[in-house]
């Protein structure tokens, strides 16, 4: 009897399709579904069972073994998990962040769900225990570990096998019977150079996704009719526990909602997503706290520390722009004479109490020449933006920024933004509490003068219109 796939639907046909060794058989079906209703979900089932029943009859053929790891089907998840990378012995500011942020949506997950699930932190490096008592402090339920003197600085591979191995609960009994699941339900990774690095490579080993430099992250259920989603088209599915994980968009000054959800035919978890540094405040660390510190247990490879370092130098520790009450930021606009334009942002910053001096990445990866004292302002670790650090001053100032969403992912969060810009049109003015159309050069100058007298007169236009008579 021919197996016609229209008699069940997707779900169903898959549990047909598990009892059923004749490949010519599969094979009928597979072209039926193509003339007929050719549902993806369907196509697929066929397709899988196909290359399944291929694969056992054709062992001698060397690369059938060579398949795609898939996700757990049905596997049981739980917990939020945090990287919680380090340096010179200090958790990172960024992985607090995490950690709060993490405390804070699994506390309303027990409220929303009814099921209380835990902050897990983990860890990788040398001497890390001290630091996973110290994760507890900042909001952790748990903290895994581990600590070998290799360890000491990030490696692709060891971190990525370390990583992967505490995911899935392996280990020795002692390091992983404090926990009853699969795989953790959502992973959270800083979004620095080696956070990025790590949180691709092990979303990757564990056949999930990631949605990149996140800037806000909630819980909620969603509702999809995607068929590709649901396995019936007209069909609504419900997907509980959804984490959404807010992203700036690349188009324009719109932000983006990345979704991680599982198709009829696997699962994608870990629900994943790095976190921009400075996206989430800081934590007021507990040390009463309590919770549960856990040492993991993995054989590693020697061939895993091939790659040898054998000198680095240490960076200075560079420039802090948080915390201050201005903060004064140049952007390409200073292109006609940078040295002068880099000297006028530095008056204004002086006659501030409290200021700093920020810049675009514009200027960072620009040619521009520098004379004197003034180039030392014209590196990356002031620059402001996605890919740079996020400041929230009551007072924030924009001279010759053109305002990318990159960089209003840097200062969206400041009380006040005063723009500066030659062009009525420049996409800053969007998100500015006041913009001042007219030249750097001429406008900082006043601006100085009127911090340090303490007045300034203007004539006010109303909608870059002209002024009264």
């Amino acid at each position: 009897m021919t197996l016609d796939p229209d008699d069940y639907t997707v779900d169903e046909l898959r549990e047909e399709l598990d009892g059923i060794d004749d490949v010519e058989e599969v094979r009928e079906a597979l072209e039926t579904e193509r003339s007929g209703a050719e549902r993806k979900t369907a196509l697929e089932a066929l397709e899988e069972r196909l290359d399944t029943l291929d694969a056992d009859s054709s062992d001698d053929e060397p690369t059938r073994d060579k398949k795609h790891v898939r996700a757990l089907v049905g596997g049981d998840y739980a917990d939020m998990w945090v990287f919680c990378e380090t340096q010179h012995g200090e958790l990172l500011d960024v992985s607090k962040e995490m950690l709060g942020k993490a405390r804070e949506l699994m506390d309303g997950y027990a409220e929303d769900f009814g099921d209380e699930e835990d902050v897990v932190a983990f860890l990788i490096g040398d001497g890390c225990a001290d630091l996973a008592e110290e994760c507890i402090a900042y909001g952790a339920d748990v903290a895994v570990y581990h600590d070998d003197d290799r360890l000491e600085r990030f490696l692709h591979k060891p971190y990525t096998e370390i990583s992967a191995h505490m995911a899935r609960g392996q280990g020795t009994t002692e390091s992983t019977d404090w926990r009853s699941y699969d795989e953790p339900r959502y992973t959270l990774f800083p979004a620095t150079n080696n956070g990025r690095d790590l949180s691709a490579l092990v979303q990757a080993e564990l056949d999930s996704g990631l949605a990149s430099d996140c800037s806000d992250l909630f819980i909620q259920p969603e509702e999809v009719s995607n068929p590709v989603k649901t396995g019936e088209p007209g069909v609504k599915k419900t997907f509980e526990r959804t984490l959404h994980m807010k992203r700036p968009d690349f188009s324009g000054f719109e932000y983006s909602t990345i979704l991680c959800l599982d198709n009829p035919d696997r699962d994608f978890h870990p629900q994943g997503a790095s976190v921009i540094p400075g996206a989430f405040d800081v934590p007021e660390p507990d040390y009463d706290r309590e919770g549960l510190v856990v040492e993991h247990d993995m054989e590693l490879e020697d061939e895993w520390f091939s790659v040898d370092i054998e000198s680095h130098d240490t960076l200075e520790a560079g420039v802090d722009l948080t915390g201050h009450e201005v903060v004064v930021c140049l952007g390409r606009g200073i292109g006609d004479d940078p040295t002068l334009g880099m000297e006028l942002g530095l008056e204004l910053v002086d006659a501030f109490d409290d200021a700093a001096l920020g810049i675009t990445r514009g200027i960072v990866t620009s040619s521009y020449q520098f004379d004197g004292h003034v180039e030392q302002y014209s590196k990356e670790e002031r620059q402001i933006g996605e890919t740079g650090q996020e400041v929230e001053p009551p007072l924030y100032i924009a001279a010759g920024v053109s305002g990318a969403v990159q960089h209003k992912v840097g200062v969206d969060e400041s009380e006040t933004i005063v723009s500066i810009n030659t062009d009525p049109d420049a996409t800053i003015r969007d998100f500015s509490d006041y913009f001042i159309e007219g030249d750097l050069f001429d406008v900082l100058p006043m601006l100085t003068d009127a911090v340090k007298s303490g007045e300034l007169t203007v004539e006010a236009v109303a909608d870059g219109g002209e002024p009264d008579e």
